[in-house]
């Protein structure tokens, strides 16, 4: 029956009415005022930019990562301690210096170029292995780094042991004459004295495990090939090395140092003409207090310049020349 309260249904309850409520105007108005211009991207927490912000943050400031200077673009380092070479004047570079490869990861559908084609050639004249691989993969490889669709990879260097080289040298029945790096962490420096001791007929570099250059495939190009001939030996402490070189082999450290008490012109010939460690430190600071304290001679190289110092791999070539004169007369 019409106008029935008691019916279900029949009245409205509270705040069911449709439409605009009383007082509804000013939060549509709010509604409508303008918010502001929109953020960055980066700034929006929601967005995949500012995730990459993030990460790239947290990676730049993770202990890997700092407190030193980052390995070149072209150079990653393996899983078993190798190298990965990345781009095409890294990778040509490489090949034309012999540096041990295991492996050529060539893009697919890689537009060729003359660099290309010589990787191609030398690979395959050397019957290094080639792989066609895809672009993400060679992203995935080298950490996103710039690989222009060339990759080499390099094996860990095979490190010799001082006690089997000094077994060697005695069966040759030559004198030592050994060369030993003292806080050269610059891989090419480490190449050139590679080379300048197989120039002058040196039998080894020594360098120490920790705060010194490694032979990398930077080191192998500048040794020109040379470090297939001249052995590298990796020591645990260098002091500790060289104090066995005195006591057990009888050999006499000489280290070059600029306010050294002679020349290495002017060193003892009879010191010369034995077993003989030259030591080269950093072009910075030079060698560092223990190494130098267990020196038994401290030589410098005369200069007619204002020139402070001389990097280690132009000492070293410098040392080894006057050593290698001396002992031929």
């Amino acid at each position: 029956m019409a106008g029935n309260s008691q019916r279900k249904g029949a009245t409205r309850k509270p705040g069911t009415k449709k439409g605009a409520v009383v007082g509804s105007g000013g939060q549509r108005r709010r509604g409508l005022e303008p918010k502001g211009s929109t953020p960055p991207k980066e700034e929006r927490d929601y967005h995949p930019a500012a995730r990459k912000a993030r990460a790239a943050a947290k990676r730049a400031d993770s202990p890997a990562r700092s407190g030193g200077s980052s390995a070149p673009r072209s150079r990653r380092t393996t899983k078993d301690g190798g190298e990965y070479v990345a781009g095409r004047n890294s990778v040509v570079e490489a090949l034309r210096a012999v540096v041990p490869a295991t492996a050529l990861y060539v893009q697919s559908r890689l537009d060729s170029d003359d660099r290309v084609r010589e990787a191609l050639k030398l690979a395959t004249e050397r019957r290094i292995p080639l792989i066609e691989t895809t672009k993400i993969d060679l992203d995935r490889m080298t950490d996103r780094s710039v690989h222009q669709g060339l990759l080499l990879t390099v094996p860990p260097y095979e490190y010799a042991d001082l006690d089997e080289l000094l077994g060697e040298i005695e069966a040759s029945g030559d004198v030592p004459l050994l060369i030993a790096l003292d806080g050269v962490t610059d891989p090419r420096n480490l190449g050139a004295v590679v080379r300048s001791a197989a120039a002058f007929g040196a039998h080894g570099v020594v360098i120490p495990e920790r705060r010194a250059a490694g032979m990398t495939a930077a080191a192998w190009k500048v040794s020109a090939g040379a470090a297939a001939r001249v052995p590298v030996v990796r020591v645990t402490n260098l002091t500790r090395a060289l104090v066995t070189l005195q006591e057990v082999e009888g050999a006499t450290v000489v280290g070059l140092a600029a306010d050294g008490g002679t020349t290495v012109r002017d060193i003892d010939r009879d010191l010369v003409k034995g077993p003989l460690v030259l030591v080269v430190g950093s072009e910075g600071k030079g060698l560092s207090r223990l190494v130098g304290e267990t020196c038994d001679v401290r030589a410098s190289i005369p200069m007619i310049s204002t020139v402070e110092s001389l990097n280690a791999g132009v000492a070293a070539g410098i040392a080894l020349y006057a050593v290698a004169d001396a002992r031929s007369r």
